[in-house]
């Protein structure tokens, strides 16, 4: 048997396995030739999901590598749609399938550790053992970590030594105070300075502010503020004032957006420019304050949709940070209900708008992070990022890594002139930038003019055997690109893309165009894409303007000068070296003249100019 005929009867044997799959939701599993689980789904409705597998065009690369992959499914039939969603999960942890979507774990980033020891400590940590300790975070941006463990140790007083204290062992006295007590970063609970329950409240009252309850805790020790000073206690009243003003503080400089808004999870997805990659942003509000932010990044394995990412990534995101919120804000619509009685919303307007801003400006900042330290560890990295962006923006073949942009100059059809740049990794290549005189057109034709410099310019590479660019960028838009296209596919019969560059009324970079007919490519203008295409037309722009002026100042100069007895290429050559232009020519002095060109000469020059004046005042 045939690849082909193996293939034709694998692929009828799985049509027929989705006609028996039952009309209910469930999870889905597919396995490769030897029997191993490569790809783990879930569906609403196991047949219909199942089907577009086998039994329609697969239209996307990875997914079509996916079902050529397939030689077995198995289901697994549940009561609802938010039982198959913590399936999916539950399976996608135990197996691992090669073609689901990776999250890259964060564990390299800190968290917050309360001990479970007689006398908790409070200090942060990279392992996490749930055994010895309660975890919170963990905290992607140190700085917030840090300001929380500041907080906690000021107010709270925890105890930073690391002897394992017990009740018993201090009625015993077998402790010391070490010097955290006497520089007053300790109240000395190993000595009972500090009673134990006094010391466990203040762990619970940081363990409120660990999970956001800020509101609450402020609250409370306002209450006991005003109990002990009604009680004369007023140097407890004082200690209580002390943290309240400190908790006032830290609220203060963190993200409170609305009172009314408490326990809800944000949720926010940012794409890389390739769709490889997908940055997930989560943020926790409790009592208004932003009290947890994280990126996750996950890796796309079968060009699954955003709405399929988004969804897999939060139920293992509020599992891994044990949210219970029931409100979760989202950035589009999501036809699944979550476990429990948590809703999805998307907001329109309002402060549940503005925190899912914020989530979406954390998601793009972490990408932003994330390109700079990969491109400063290989430089290479962000070059090749740019061809292989600019490479799907416009759907060619090759990468782009040699691209040649052309643009005319000219005054009132004088002087006329083009000029090539050469962008090679999408940086320039100056050795191969070329000048052109317009020796075929008259008059103000910049097709004409443009349609001569190309031909030149392929014929002469095609009959020297030279690399042909993978791209044309013309300096301007569908007129432009039409004259070009006509050279290099009519005249030339080459196959090289064609796409234009058009500015704006102030002269700007406005839009790429590319295509037949002509469509305007979507390019955000803060792009890093953008501002080198931004680059190569003002490159290309100021190398045809400075050849277009040194022609006209040539001209200028041999306009002038070549009525001169006496004065030739080498003096003309010399004056313009020494004096710039005509005009400070005719203004030198006779010594001047002299010290630049010699005494025979300069005179001639000198007497040419003054005794025109001479003659012009008669």
């Amino acid at each position: 048997m045939t690849k082909q005929d193996e293939n034709t009867e694998r692929l009828d044997r799985l049509r027929q396995v989705v006609l028996s799959l039952p009309d209910k939701p469930g999870s889905y599993q597919f396995y490769d030739k030897s029997g191993t689980i490569i790809y783990v789904g879930k569906a609403k409705n196991l047949k219909n999901r199942v089907s577009t597998y086998f039994h329609k065009e697969v239209d996307r690369y990875k997914t079509q590598v996916l079902v050529s992959k397939v030689w077995n499914i198995s289901y697994t039939v549940v009561n609802s749609e938010e039982d198959a969603l913590l399936l999916e999960n539950s399976l996608i942890k135990q197996y691992k399938p090669r073609y689901n979507v990776l999250l890259k774990d964060g564990k390299t980033y800190p968290s917050i550790c309360i001990t479970k020891e007689q006398y908790p400590r409070i200090f942060k940590t990279r392992r996490i053992n749930r055994s010895f300790a309660e975890y919170y975070g963990p905290y992607s941006h140190i700085s917030t970590m840090y300001s929380l463990l500041e907080l906690i140790h000021k107010m709270f007083l925890p105890r930073r030594c690391n002897m394992p204290i017990t009740p018993e062992g201090v009625e015993l006295g077998k402790y010391k105070p070490c010097l955290e007590y006497h520089i007053k970063n300790c109240k000395a609970p190993c000595i009972g300075y500090q009673t134990r329950e006094d010391y466990l409240q203040n762990i619970a009252q940081a363990r409120e502010i660990l999970k956001g309850n800020t509101r609450r805790l402020s609250l409370s020790l306002r209450e006991m503020m005003e109990k002990a000073s009604a009680e004369l206690r007023f140097e407890d009243a004082e200690e209580y004032k002390k943290k309240c003003l400190l908790l006032a503080s830290y609220v203060a400089k963190s993200e409170v957006v609305s009172r009314t808004i408490s326990n809800t999870d944000v949720f926010s997805l940012t794409e890389d420019a390739t769709g490889s990659h997908v940055f997930i942003n989560y943020m926790h509000v409790m009592e208004g304050m932003v009290n947890q932010s994280f990126t996750f990044e996950y890796k796309r394995k079968i060009d699954e949709s955003k709405e399929e990412l988004l969804l897999s990534a939060i139920p293992e995101i509020r599992e891994r940070f044990h949210s219970t919120a029931r409100e979760i804000v989202v950035p589009f619509e999501l036809d699944w209900k979550l476990p429990g009685e948590a809703v999805f919303f998307v907001p329109q307007k309002g402060d549940k708008r503005r925190l899912l801003e914020l989530s979406e400006l954390n998601g793009k900042q972490y990408l932003f992070d994330r390109l700079k330290q990969a491109e400063k560890l290989n430089p290479e990295q962000r070059q090749t990022r740019l061809m292989k962006e600019l490479q799907q923006k416009l759907g060619l073949e090759r990468l782009p890594y040699h691209i040649e942009c052309f643009d005319n100059s000219n005054i009132s059809g004088s002087d006329a002139v083009a000029s090539c740049v050469v962008f090679k990794g999408m940086k320039p290549s100056k050795k191969d930038y070329r000048h052109f005189n317009i020796k075929t057109v008259a008059g103000v034709d910049d097709y004409a003019s443009m349609q001569e410099v190309v031909h030149r310019r392929y014929k002469r590479m095609t009959d020297e055997a030279a690399p042909l660019p993978d791209l044309i960028i013309t300096d301007g838009g569908a007129g432009h690109m039409n004259a070009v296209r006509e050279v290099i596919e009519g005249q030339l019969g080459l196959d090289i893309p064609v796409a234009g560059l058009a500015k704006d009324s102030r002269h700007h970079t406005n839009e790429l165009l590319f295509g037949q007919p002509v469509r305007t490519v979507a390019l955000p203008a803060n792009s890093d894409l953008f501002h080198v295409l931004t680059q190569l037309q003002d490159e290309v722009h100021r190398f045809a303007i400075s050849f277009h002026r040194d022609k006209r100042s040539k001209h200028a100069l041999q306009s002038e000068i070549d009525g001169i007895p006496g004065v030739g290429k080498v003096t003309k050559d010399a004056l313009l070296r020494a004096f710039k232009s005509v005009k400070r020519i005719k203004e030198a002095d006779k010594e001047s003249l002299v010290a630049a060109i010699g005494k025979k000469k300069g005179e001639l020059v000198y007497n040419y100019f003054h005794s025109q004046e001479v003659v012009a005042d008669k």
